[in-house]
């Protein structure tokens, strides 16, 4: 018997069993015992320097103890150490070259438009019209743009029973046996990443803000009156969105006020936050969509402010899977309550845009926090064999926005000397260390002598001083050409761009493509010794750029796609990654195909760290209650050292277990 040969599962590509597994058995029936479980934890953006310096400070005993008993090493990231590169990465054990996200942002070559990478949400393609009524003749379609096999479909393929807790890169989640729960990626009921609402009485203060809307309402008397607007109505000409109205009772004398929505009173003080409140959004006679939201009532006197979170799917009433079975997600909210189920739900441009302080902000993050703990104690609860993961943002969101509490050089530093933070909370990074910390502490206090723990995090974290506009860059070397030269820049998605002039374009956050003919519909470089050429000059140049008011490096590696990918597509894939060096990185207007004329700025917004710069600059983490033989562990090897653990191996995954 060939103790390495292929077995197919029910028409499924090949797994290979590990050697030991099946020379004992030679059948998937002979793998691990029911006891044997897996336990990850995904901490994201938890950076290895960070960590040591907290344990060596006394502040993480578990973590310390996790440790000593087995291993803690930093975890090689992806290129670009961006969370959907990076998880993808963790998924599947594929470089990005082929489980194809290499950035938040992708884009189509046909018409030079970005569009998020992770997934896709589609409207009914056919459809039929009467009057102001649209029939759609199908369903809203939603598509996973991640490629390669996730590891827990392997597991579901072997009978090894299975729960993956938000884990990014996996809306709409893949389908299998095992329990799992959409994570980042997930959008809002408007099909955004998350749009909050702002309504205040103050003057002039109305219109669109990064990833939030500003409506300015009328006090009648004490009442208010405004609407909530949900999605696009496709049963509408037009799609116009739908809406629903609220109404607002201000007590004059004192801060407080009550709501009314549909059939919900809410009374809220100044400064309260309200449980989650159901939607429902009418669409047609026989067609609702239901979203949830929490109001804050942010000020009553003088001026009436209020904040409303994105509206989230309501897990009990998703209009569209968000869950692996599809009712999972509504078991969990009937045992445990409704949750966050947006992909990325820590309002962080509520706290950019100064329409949450840092304060509220923090509260909005511990009630994200909140709900991802009591969704992990409810299924840890109930784990006995098989694999249980678990996904915690905090770690990567509260780093981003409080990075400057913590490092004086930052234009925005702040000494946290206001008052406003409880003196346990006022190092918020390390409060939130010390949270993960107790969640290691319930976990470690249930693992028993069958269950290997593994902790992960997809990237380290780095201080972020200065934004970097790559195509203004392009511009002023040549490489980009505008349509009308007096205007000297470009509104978002290139509108002022003239691509029969243009040889290079930067989109997302460390993605720059060549206009590539044949691939770009408007492209002028040969794809072949005209790309090779200007590559190579593309790089030198970049990797010559100083920083004037320091002479540093602005950019400190730049990857070429066939150095650092396998098996990729040409069509998708940038033909370079650009890796900033610490302290820099891509502008948010580079991230959409803006043109300002500002090349380099500091960075003033409250988010304040990042990891969008050169791979080995930020590394992960990896601590195991087992010793690690491999010398240098990367997220690659995570996959097949799960499959191992369970006496599984895939031919497809490109790393290798690290145990």
């Amino acid at each position: 018997m060939d103790v390495n040969r292929d077995v197919r599962v029910d028409g499924h590509r090949p797994v290979r069993l590990a050697k030991k597994r099946q020379v004992l058995t030679g059948t998937a029936s002979a793998l691990p015992g029911p006891s044997k479980k897996v336990l990850v934890l995904g901490f994201d953006g938890m950076d290895p320097a960070l960590l040591d310096e907290f344990i060596k400070e006394g502040d993480l005993p578990h973590f310390q103890a996790l440790r000593e008993q087995g291993d803690f090493l930093p975890l090689a990231t992806t290129v670009p150490p961006q969370s959907p590169v990076a998880w993808s990465t963790f998924i599947t054990g594929l470089n990005p070259g082929k489980h194809n996200i290499y950035d938040f942002i992708s884009r189509d070559p046909e018409q030079y438009i970005p569009f998020f990478s992770m997934a896709r949400v589609r409207a009914p393609e056919k459809k039929i019209s009467l009057g102001n009524w649209v029939i759609p003749l199908s369903n809203v379609k939603t598509e996973l743009l991640r490629k390669g096999k996730a590891f827990w479909e392997i597991l579901s393929e072997h009978n090894i029973p299975s729960t993956v807790l938000r884990i990014p890169v996996n809306f709409p989640p893949v389908q299998s046996k095992a329990r799992s729960l959409s994570g980042m990626g997930t959008p809002d009921i408007r099909g955004t990443y998350g749009t909050f609402s702002f309504y205040t009485t103050k003057p002039k203060e109305e219109g669109k803000v990064t990833s939030g809307e500003i409506y300015h309402v009328d006090k009648k008397g004490q009442e208010i009156r405004s609407t909530l607007i949900g999605p696009s109505n496709l049963f509408k000409k037009d799609a116009p969105p739908v809406e629903t109205e609220f109404t607002v009772k201000v007590d004059p004398v004192n801060p407080v006020a009550k709501f009314v929505v549909q059939d919900q009173e809410i009374l809220l003080k100044e400064g309260e936050w309200s449980d989650w409140i159901r939607v429902e959004f009418k669409l047609a006679p026989f067609s609702k969509i239901v979203g949830i939201c929490r109001f804050y009532l942010k000020q009553v006197h003088p001026e009436f402010e209020l904040y409303v979170s994105p509206l989230n799917i309501d897990p009990l009433e998703p209009p569209f899977p968000i869950s692996t079975p599809a009712d999972y997600s509504a078991q969990l909210a009937k045992s445990i309550g409704r949750f966050y189920t947006q992909g990325i739900a820590e309002d962080t441009w509520a706290l950019n845009e100064n329409r949450l302080s840092d304060a509220e902000f923090l509260q909005q993050s511990k009630f994200v926090m909140q709900d991802q703990l009591k969704i992990y104690r409810f299924e840890l609860e109930r784990f006995k064999d098989g694999l249980l993961f678990a996904y915690f943002s905090s770690t990567d969101l509260l780093q981003h926005m409080f990075w400057r509490y913590r490092d004086p050089q930052h234009p925005m530093y702040s000494s946290r000397e206001d008052g406003s933070f409880p003196p346990a909370e006022k190092d918020v990074i390390r409060f939130v260390y010390k949270h993960m910390d107790d969640i290691l502490a319930t976990t470690m206090s249930r693992l028993d002598s069958d269950t290997t723990l593994i902790v992960v995090s997809d990237h380290g974290f780095a201080p972020f001083y200065k934004f970097f506009n790559l195509n203004t860059w392009l511009v002023q070397n040549g490489y980009m050409k505008f349509l009308d030269p007096a205007r000297k820049e470009s509104d978002e998605f290139f509108e002022n761009i003239d691509w029969l002039g243009t040889k290079a374009y930067a989109l997302g956050l460390n993605s720059l493509y060549l206009n590539l003919r044949g691939r770009e519909s408007q492209g002028i470089i040969e794809p072949t010794l005209q790309r090779e050429k200007l590559i190579k000059e593309l790089s030198q140049k970049l990797l010559e750029v100083k920083d004037p008011e320091n002479q540093r490096p602005i950019i400190k590696r730049v990857y070429r796609a066939e150095e650092i990918y396998s098996g990729y597509d040409p069509r998708t894939t940038p033909d370079l990654i650009i890796g900033y060096d610490r302290g820099y990185r891509a502008s948010w207007e580079t991230a959409l195909g803006k043109v300002p004329q500002e090349l380099l700025g500091e960075n003033r917004k409250k988010w304040s760290g990042d990891h969008c710069m050169a791979a080995e600059l930020v590394p992960g983490l990896i601590l195991t209650n087992k010793k690690i033989q491999s010398t240098h562990p990367g997220l690659i090897d995570i996959a097949p050292t799960i499959l191992k653990e369970f006496g599984l191996e895939s031919q497809e995954m490109e790393g290798k277990p690290i145990f």
